[in-house]
């Protein structure tokens, strides 16, 4: 796919790996929706986007939400005429181990990291179906992949993402061209890790702290290739991991 004028909404779009994958792309051509709930962080992207001669359009948005999903299509239709390619990939990880009961972190992972990426869908499945083309791609994670400390909850929510995504290239690919992406990273210098507030994860980690983790343009990068390839190829899984971690 030539990203020249592509229309693509991304999720979580106003910090870490949804702002640098804006930039990215923006700088490739596309044009990008940018969606997330904190809309003076994504009118700070939007400029720095314009500022280097690309295109953005902000829209307000929380993922577990069906009604602001359908507005952030709808409002894209408006002005753009089409949706080519959702990237879902805001995602909360609150890790806690499994006795401490934080359930409220449960739902809320649950909430964000399954049912945004289904909302998602739900949004923009109807244009791609008519149009008989288009890209989703979905952030799931290396915890989809193995356990860790205190990401038993966390881990399922992105097992869920990888398996939902393999579900929907089988169903929708061969009938539609609608080509399906999971993106699978292991640990990434973002601000994902602030959510977590069981202190004896936060002790766990210390040593990841020191560790060269990979950066949120590392992912950009990953989802820029798998988009870019010809309508022939779909890149099932994009699974890359920080050199220094196991």
């Amino acid at each position: 796919m030539k990203l020249k004028d592509k229309i693509i909404l991304i999720t979580g779009a106003s910090s870490g790996i949804g702002e640098s994958t804006a930039m990215k792309l923006t700088s490739e051509g596309a044009i990008v929706v940018l969606c997330a709930r904190s809309v003076d962080k994504l009118k700070e992207l939007k400029n720095q986007i314009e500022k280097k001669g690309g295109k953005a359009l902000v829209v307000e948005t929380d993922v577990t939400k069906p009604a602001d999903f359908k507005k952030a299509v709808s409002e894209t239709l408006e002005k753009y005429g089409s949706v080519d390619v959702l990237i879902n990939n805001a995602g909360l990880m609150p890790l806690s181990y499994i006795e401490k009961l934080k359930t409220d972190d449960w739902d809320q992972m649950i909430d964000v990291n399954i049912k945004g990426v289904l909302n998602g869908v739900a949004a923009v499945l109807p244009t791609m179906r008519k149009n008989k083309i288009g890209h989703i791609i979905n952030i799931s994670s290396s915890a989809a992949h193995r356990y860790f400390p205190g990401g038993a909850v966390y881990s399922a929510t992105k097992i869920a993402v990888k398996m939902f995504s393999e579900g929907l290239r089988q169903e929708l690919t061969p009938t539609y061209g609608i080509k399906v992406t999971s993106i699978e990273p292991g640990a990434v210098d973002t601000s994902l890790f602030e959510s977590i507030t069981d202190e004896d994860i936060k002790d766990k980690l210390e040593d990841l702290k020191e560790m060269t983790k990979l950066e949120a343009e590392d992912i950009a990068n990953a989802i820029f290739y798998a988009l870019s390839q010809p309508q022939r190829v779909n890149v099932n899984d994009v699974f890359l991991m920080p050199t220094e971690q196991g």
